[in-house]
């Protein structure tokens, strides 16, 4: 799969894609990703990309031509992939949004700045609208870096366990619950003997009890939309009737 990022400040990116889990996807060839520099595509001697909004207002506003410029000349015009704006007032980042991009081969991502790009980017360039969460950033590049890391662990052969993503927070509809290794005692705190039973059965049970509780302490929204089982919902009526008593 290829990521193309588009930015004005390339070397905030620089660095984050060669370390880790991303960089052995790369060197697989199970992943690539290429930064392009939008002030590239001026045309003017100082390389402007923004300008003052029209009719006033706060902070500068990103052009349009050099953004249709960058994205055209890499990936033609109409462009041939999913052209992706991030910016604050976009659809909120989720493992099931990274699930849809992970079937495309290509995309792109546009790194907003500033106040914001030009409408018209909006309306007849890019395909999609992406915020990772209700707050401000100074830029799309942090996004951009968490939209790649999200997927890329989705994508065949990247995660040393295959089953390894399918378990992650979020995948689900749950949070993961506790995790723990050696040693088996710390400090006087020990493991919880039923991952040193080796009786399977009963550690897949309290893994699903322990994802639930956390679920249903941390994040109950998520309860609402998970894909519950008879037993699921038998042991969440369970903490809920605990809570009520103490």
């Amino acid at each position: 799969m290829r990521f193309d990022i588009f930015t004005l400040f390339p070397e905030i990116l620089a660095g984050v894609f060669d370390e880790s889990i991303l960089k052995r996807a790369r060197q697989a060839n199970l992943l690539d990703v290429a930064v392009h520099d939008i002030r590239a595509y001026t045309t003017d001697k100082h390389h402007v990309t923004d300008d003052y909004p029209y009719a006033g207002g706060g902070g500068m506003i990103m052009k349009p031509a050099p953004i249709f410029a960058a994205v055209e000349a890499i990936l033609g015009c109409p462009p041939s992939a999913p052209v992706i704006l991030l910016t604050p007032q976009g659809r909120v980042f989720t493992q099931t949004v990274a699930r849809e991009l992970v079937r495309h081969p290509r995309v792109a991502l546009i790194c907003g700045h500033y106040e914001g790009v030009d409408e018209r980017v909006r309306e007849h360039l890019v395909t999609d609208e992406i915020s990772i969460g209700d707050y401000v950033l100074t830029g799309g590049e942090i996004p951009a870096m968490a939209i790649v890391d999200a997927v890329a662990r989705l994508l065949p052969g990247v995660l040393g366990d295959p089953a390894a993503a399918a378990n992650d927070s979020h995948a689900t509809g749950l949070l993961e619950g506790p995790h723990y290794t050696r040693p088996a005692e710390f400090r006087g705190w020990r493991v919880p003997e039923v991952l040193l039973s080796g009786n399977h059965g009963e550690v897949l049970k309290w893994r699903r009890h322990e994802a639930l509780r956390r679920t249903w302490l941390r994040r109950p929204d998520l309860i609402a939309a998970a894909d519950l089982s008879e037993a699921d919902r038998a042991f969440l009526a369970e903490l809920a009737r605990a809570a009520e008593t103490q």
